[in-house]
């Protein structure tokens, strides 16, 4: 562990409001912990920020002292990055406050906050904007990346709906990027992830939804997989933009809608979600009632707030978790077969395959308008590898990876930076596509240390 002097930890305490927490301190390691598991490592410091003026001495601290910089937002990232290695982690989870103007249909977001933090400040007048599907994911991490979940078909991904961002920069400066100010720094910001700046403030565009919508789970049994997935892909060509229907293959959990003897079996969901007239949305999913011999179903309306917090069960802090993620322009033969043959093989009861539809309002946005590229995928495949010991790590990683390399001939070009592990460093620049040449350049401008690095990491242009 580096040695820091005590001088050096008291000048830094004098320049900040939030609390820095030391190795020696007993709130240490509940501090330091993030959301996945596997994820074990150790800062020299941690600055728990209490504004966003926290942020200028934490990165001067870093420098002056050769330590690498860490930024956690809720420490959701499947790759980690939040947290570092002898380094100072800037730690934004107590900065959580959501502030909505529901006359212009904005917010402004601290960068600790919760998606169920927004949600529940933008539902309560009847606003959203497009997230994820675990309430308990932080929005910094998830809107830097891209962003996509239930609204999206309708509204796009997340960072279409970033308005502005504020940011400190490498150099310590506080600064604002927009459409009309930094520009090439928001066009960057948008889907390259922490490389260039640490945003200590969003802006962004609401929607009218809810505040109730309907939604809820179809379950088939596995060995009528082919026939649901054949009949989704036809079915969701033409289902309009207010319906979004994704579908996992996993273990049942005990639902109390399933028979117990279909709990802990190999099962098809069809998850579904919908905006707008309650009636018309029943109408509009009844069909999927008929793509096989269900056993079970529970659809119904409630508060979107609700919804957004369904699969929190299945996505709690605390256990293994190693993803792999494919784009999808369509759902081939292929495609499905393979999907199908590894989630006959699951290694543990956690493990998931999902098929996340995102087709519609993110496939008009120009793949040139924002750092996030790869606007032509209807769907995204999550390879959801979880489980709770460290002893599965190997068999469940090989399945994990066995099933990436089989279906990687029926994907789409481009990958989701969310969901890359740490050691997919070679798909960054196949993340953007042609956009990484112009990301490189942009990052030489605010970066050209890349000292924002632990991350999947932009270098800067020669």
């Amino acid at each position: 562990m580096t040695n820091l002097s005590r001088e050096k930890i008291e000048n830094l305490k004098s320049k900040v409001k939030g609390q820095i927490v030391l190795p020696s301190d007993s709130s240490y390691n509940e501090v330091r912990q993030i959301w996945n598991a596997m994820i074990e490592r150790r800062p020299a410091l941690i600055v728990r920020c209490a504004e966003a003026d926290d942020v200028p001495p934490a990165i001067a601290f870093a420098r002056e002292n050769g330590l690498e910089i860490s930024i956690r937002g809720a420490g959701h990232n499947i790759a980690g990055n939040a947290v570092c290695d002898n380094g100072v982690m800037i730690d934004f989870s107590t900065m959580r406050l959501v502030r909505v103007d529901a006359e212009k249909k904005r917010a402004y977001v601290e960068p600790g906050a919760t998606l169920a933090d927004f949600d529940e400040a933008a539902q309560s007048h009847g606003l959203a904007t497009p997230v994820g599907i675990n309430s308990t994911t932080g929005i910094a991490g998830l809107t830097l990346g891209g962003g996509f979940g239930w609204l999206t078909r309708k509204y796009g991904m997340t960072v279409d709906s970033l308005i502005s961002v504020e940011v400190v920069t490498a150099d310590g400066k506080r600064i604002r990027a927009s459409e009309n100010e930094n520009a090439d720094l928001f066009w960057a910001i948008r889907g390259g992830g922490g490389n260039f700046a640490v945003v200590t403030r969003f802006e962004f565009k609401l929607h009218e939804v809810g505040p109730e919508i309907l939604a809820g789970l179809i379950v088939f049994p596995f060995d009528q997989a082919k026939q649901v997935l054949t009949q989704y892909r036809e079915f969701v060509k033409s289902a309009p933009e207010e319906l979004n229907v994704w579908a996992i293959m996993r273990k049942a959990p005990p639902l109390p809608f399933l028979p117990a003897d279909v709990h802990g079996k190999e099962v098809v969901v069809l998850v579904t979600f919908y905006i707008g007239d309650a009636a018309q949305g029943r109408k509009l999913i009844e069909p999927l009632l008929r793509f096989g011999t269900p056993h079970g179903s529970h659809i119904g309306a409630q508060p979107y707030t609700q919804w957004q917090k369904a699969f929190d069960p299945l996505l709690t802090p605390g256990a293994r978790n190693y993803w792999k993620s494919h784009n999808f322009t369509e759902l081939s033969d292929g495609a499905l077969n393979t999907m199908i043959e590894f989630a006959g093989k699951l290694p543990s009861p956690q493990c998931e395959i999902f098929i996340g539809l995102i087709s519609g309002a993110a496939n008009r946005v120009p793949g040139n308008a924002m750092a996030y590229r790869h606007r032509d995928p209807k769907f995204v495949l999550n390879v959801h590898g979880r489980w709770d010991e460290r002893t599965d790590d190997e068999r469940c990683i090989a399945w994990a990876r066995a099933f990436f390399q089989a279906s990687a001939p029926y994907a789409s070009e481009g990958a989701y930076v969310n969901f890359m592990t740490e050691e997919e460093g070679d798909r960054v620049a196949a993340a953007y596509g042609a956009n990484y040449d112009r990301l490189t350049q942009i990052k030489k401008r605010y970066d050209s240390d890349n000292l924002f690095h632990l991350n999947q990491n932009i270098k800067p242009s020669l």
